[in-house]
């Protein structure tokens, strides 16, 4: 008689069905497809607009906060000690929100270990990387190898911090101000900030990032 061990069973169930889409995604797809198929969707359209809304149009309100909390010093503190609270003087709400802040000598990853919780309303669409099983595992595991695999090389002596959303936690990085920015504006300083960034997956802004995600 074959015996299987329930809890590697299960294992493998979640394995094979968390690269699934779900439901509603699926019937998202299906509608998608249908419309190519008589011909009212232009597919290169929808992708280029679900691009741009989860690479820029998305993350602009998360944006905003970073860019208020590099030109004021109290709305920063504010902000790390109840973002939930903070955000609320921007028009914002996003209950049980953590801001994290990356220094010369500290920088934050978030990922969720279980699905793929993430601020939306702040930061748009979550990106198909954020929501895949590898990262979700090895953000945890092996934070340094992840953020080498999108650029981010750091020395020994920056400690990274790994924080992992839940449905009821989310997080938000707020990136260090680039060089060179002195005297601008919060709209200009907004442009400059990535999703990634508020992820945690970039680190060095610079005046060349403008527009990236």
């Amino acid at each position: 008689m074959t015996t299987h061990d329930s809890d590697h069973v299960a294992h493998i169930h979640h394995e094979l069905h968390s690269h699934l889409p779900s439901e509603p995604a699926l019937r998202a797809k299906a509608l998608e497809s249908l419309l190519v198929e008589k011909g009212m969707v232009d597919p290169a359209a929808v992708d280029a607009w679900v691009e741009r809304y989860s690479e820029e149009i998305g993350p602009r309100n998360g944006a905003r906060i970073i860019a208020r909390a590099w030109v004021d010093p109290e709305f920063r503190r504010r902000l790390l000690a109840d973002a939930a609270e903070a955000i609320k003087e921007l028009g914002y709400e996003h209950d049980h929100l953590i801001a994290v802040e990356n220094t010369p000598t500290t920088h934050n990853l978030v990922c969720c270990t279980l699905c793929s919780c993430y601020p939306n309303a702040l930061l748009g669409m979550p990106p198909t990387w954020y929501k895949m099983a590898a990262y979700r595992a090895r953000a945890v595991r092996d934070p340094r190898g992840v953020l080498a695999e999108f650029g981010v090389e750091l020395g020994g002596d920056v400690e990274v911090r790994v924080w992992d959303s839940t449905a009821e936690l989310r997080f938000l990085v707020v990136p260090e101000r680039p060089a060179g920015t002195e005297g601008w504006d919060e709209e200009r300083l907004a442009d400059l900030v990535t999703r990634n960034a508020m992820i945690g997956t970039a680190r060095d802004l610079t005046l060349s990032t403008r527009g990236a995600g």
